[in-house]
C-alpha cells in the first residue's frame, strides 16, 4: 500500500502559527514589532518549503520500500551428472541438445534432453528424457521417456514451445538399414495431459 504523503503546512496552517502570538497580530504594535513579525513569517515559509522536499522524498521512500520484489525465476534442471536411462557400454552418454520449458503448468520449468551413446562411428540413436526437479530437491531427475534409443531415431528440428515438444524424427524402414543412413522421416508432438506426456497422431512417415 502506497504510504500516504505528510501533510504540507497550508495557508490555514500558517495562520494558526501567526495566530499562536496574539500580541503580534491583534494589537498595534511599533515598527520594530512589524519587523519582527514579517521576520517570523519568513523564517515559517523558508522552514517550509525546506520541510517539503525532504517529506516528499521520505513519502517516496516509503513508497518504494513498499513494493514486493519480482519474484526469481527458477531455474530449470541442470542435465550435468544426470544418470540417463541409456545403456552405452564402455562410452559414455552425451546430452546432444536440451530445450526448457514449463510444460506442467506449475510455474517451473522442466529440462528435455537429448541424449546418445558418444559412439566414434556411425549414428547412434537418440533418446529423449523429460527432467524435473522437484523444490527443494538437490538434483533432477528423469520423469519421462518420450523416444527410446531402442526406437533407432535420430532427432532433428527439437523444440520446446507453449508447452509442448517438438521433435522431427529420422528412422529406418527395416533393421537392414545401416545406423548412418535413415530412410525414414516423420514429426512428433508431446504434451502433458491428464498426469502423461502425450504424443499427438504422427505425421505419416515419408521415404527421404
Amino acid at each position: 500500500m502506497l504510504a500516504t504523503p505528510p501533510a504540507q503546512p497550508s495557508r490555514e496552517t500558517l495562520l494558526v502559527q501567526h495566530s499562536a502570538v496574539p500580541e503580534l497580530a491583534h494589537t498595534h504594535a511599533r515598527p520594530i514589532h512589524w519587523v519582527a513579525t514579517a521576520t517570523a513569517v519568513a523564517g515559517v515559509i523558508a522552514l517550509s518549503s525546506a520541510l517539503q522536499p525532504g517529506s516528499a522524498t521520505a513519502a517516496q521512500s516509503a513508497s518504494g520500500g513498499a513494493r514486493s520484489a519480482p519474484a526469481a525465476a527458477v531455474a530449470p534442471p541442470d542435465t550435468t551428472g544426470v544418470a540417463f536411462p541409456v545403456e552405452c557400454g564402455p562410452v559414455k552418454a552425451v546430452v546432444a541438445k536440451k530445450a526448457t520449458g514449463d510444460l506442467d503448468g506449475d510455474g517451473r520449468p522442466e529440462t528435455v534432453a537429448v541424449v546418445h551413446c558418444d559412439a566414434s562411428m556411425g549414428t547412434p540413436p537418440d533418446g529423449v528424457y523429460v527432467l524435473t526437479q522437484a523444490r527443494g530437491a538437490t538434483a533432477p531427475r528423469v520423469v519421462a521417456t518420450l523416444v527410446e534409443p531402442k526406437d533407432r531415431y535420430t532427432v532433428t528440428d527439437f523444440a520446446v514451445r507453449a508447452g509442448q515438444v517438438t521433435a522431427t524424427l529420422l528412422g529406418y524402414s527395416s533393421p537392414d538399414v545401416p545406423n548412418c543412413c535413415p530412410d525414414l522421416k516423420e514429426g512428433a508432438k508431446w504434451q502433458w495431459k491428464n498426469g502423461a506426456f502425450v504424443r499427438s497422431a504422427p505425421d505419416q512417415a515419408r521415404s527421404i
